[in-house]
């Protein structure tokens, strides 16, 4: 198993819930910053990617951090969520903070 894949598996349920909240605005899930470090190569200053689904697919390339990567196989491979980035267009973003960042970006135009 991927490194990180047991770990976005465990958050899979939040974001399922916070990507259905987007359509009333962004949404923001802390993540716990030890379950990272435990799988063995987080760095203090954590770490940032931008992960961009449109019409259910990866639009972007994901940065090369299996971190990335992980998470968009662990959200198309979950029924609740490929239907919505089926429908949706969003960004998935991390910043340094362990801060995961959902926007429903279809319905501004970008």
């Amino acid at each position: 198993m991927a490194i990180y894949t047991q770990i976005w598996t465990k958050y899979i349920p939040v974001i399922r819930i916070l990507m259905k909240r987007t359509a009333q605005g962004d949404q923001v899930l802390d993540l716990n910053r030890i379950d990272f470090e435990r799988a063995g190569s987080a760095r203090k200053a954590g770490y940032k990617f931008s992960i961009e689904f449109t019409n259910g697919k990866v639009a972007n390339v994901i940065s090369n951090l299996p971190m990335a990567p992980e998470l968009a196989v662990a959200m198309q491979d979950d029924p609740v969520i490929r239907d919505l980035i089926s429908s949706n267009n969003y960004v998935v973003s991390l910043n340094t903070r362990y801060q995961l960042s959902l926007k429903n970006i279809s319905q501004n135009g970008d």
